[in-house]
């Protein structure tokens, strides 16, 4: 896949740099030669010896090493590569990038390439969400940088948000894409996410716990395969990814307009967690507690979206993919489900709240095709979107 590609690996200086060791292993297995750069930063976090073990070269470091210099100076180093990465990236290293600052090697090369540049951000949920994190971004984006990620999740600080670096697999799909334009390149996949909100008047409304997490790095991952993703969200907890096109949706209602305005597709898959019902006849004012007793609401139920596009006689994409949120007999019910649906596929997972999985960090998931059932292990979501991801890819052909 990336065999004879020559990435240059800029290393930064965060918690998440122990993930660049496992990201060259990876690298290399694909066939790619990795040359190791380490700022000052990342090496209070992993050392040269380890970096340059996995790498199978020399680390570079200094930007006024005499000997690197008269061997391989700083130009040549930026140029001699087909893709540059910085992962992680820091905060401070976009505030460099965004600013054209060249104080050390690694700023020194960024500023010196020809070559397309890659940042995997890894920061503080704070920082990352900071104004100037924003405009840097902005910044770096509107010059022609790629980024893959953050990820929303535990930071190692004990706080939780967006912020964590992208899985090294992740990364690895997103270097495939911006080297080879990825095997989705032309695509177009069309991602529901998040729950609906289904009002009951004016501020209140029937929802359910979705945060929006697997679908958001679902969508992510499509677009790192060179994918044009079409991300249609319910008002989820976890923000929408960079390089999709996010359509926001409220209802049920709003979700199925939005999805068939976006068809055609090669493929749709649909991780949204819908609302069954919606009151029928909302209340255009608040409900006030009176004398009279509890309110009766009357429910009616929500479209289907996923039957509405799986059953389609025409237009409907190659692909459809289901998912089955369940708590007891999840294989059977999902198996069910697939066919009274018509859909393709349909993942399944257990989010009982043992599982810690409605919400959560991370997923297990049965896929469930026609061939039968296929565990996988319990993963991040974004491991469970990169690989969900590579069968979507697998499948268009």
């Amino acid at each position: 896949m990336l065999s004879g590609k020559h990435i240059l690996l800029i290393v930064g200086g965060g918690i998440a740099a122990y993930k660049a060791l496992d990201l060259i292993r990876r690298l290399r297995e694909r066939g790619a030669e990795v040359t190791p750069v380490l700022t000052r930063a990342g090496g209070e976090f992993v050392t040269p010896l380890s970096v340059s073990a996995l790498a199978g070269r020399k680390v570079f470091s200094d930007l006024w090493d005499l000997t690197d210099e008269a061997e391989m100076g700083h130009i040549q180093l930026s140029r001699a590569a087909d893709l540059v990465v910085v992962a992680p990236c820091t905060a401070d290293l976009m505030a460099k990038m965004a600013g054209g600052h060249a104080d050390d090697l690694a700023s020194t090369l960024l500023m010196a390439t020809d070559k397309r540049v890659l940042i995997a951000p890894a920061m503080n949920v704070r920082m990352w969400e900071h104004p100037a994190t924003r405009r840097n971004l902005a910044t770096l984006t509107g010059d022609g940088v790629l980024a893959v990620g953050p990820n929303a999740g535990d930071m190692a600080c004990g706080e939780f948000g967006p912020g964590r670096m992208a899985e090294p697999l992740e990364i690895v799909a997103a270097i495939d894409a911006a080297l080879d334009g990825g095997p989705l390149a032309g695509r177009h996949v069309l991602v529901t996410s998040g729950p609906t909100h289904e009002p009951i008047d004016p501020v209140r409304y029937i929802a359910n716990r979705s945060s929006g997490a697997q679908g958001t790095a679902l969508a992510r991952a499509l677009a790192d395969l060179g994918a044009r993703v079409t991300f249609v969200t319910g008002p989820a907890s976890v923000p929408p990814p960079q390089g999709v096109d996010v359509v926001a949706v409220e209802s049920a209602a709003e979700m199925l307009a939005a999805v068939e305005g976006a068809l055609p597709a090669d493929a749709a898959v649909f991780a949204a967690a819908v609302a069954d019902w919606r009151v029928a006849g909302a209340s255009a004012q608040k409900i006030k507690k009176g004398a009279g007793g509890l309110p009766r609401l009357e429910l009616a139920e929500n479209p289907d979206i996923l039957a509405t596009v799986a059953q389609r006689t025409e237009g409907r994409p190659r692909l459809v993919v289901g998912f089955a949120a369940e708590t007891e007999t999840v294989v059977a019910h999902a198996t069910a489900k697939r066919a009274r649906k018509g859909c393709d596929w349909i993942v399944a997972n257990d989010v009982s709240p043992g599982t810690g999985i409605m919400g959560g960090a991370e997923n297990a998931v049965t896929l469930i095709t026609a061939d039968g059932a296929e565990d996988w292990p319990r993963a991040s979501k974004a491991e469970v979107a990169a690989r969900l991801a590579a069968r979507i890819a697998e499948a268009l052909g």
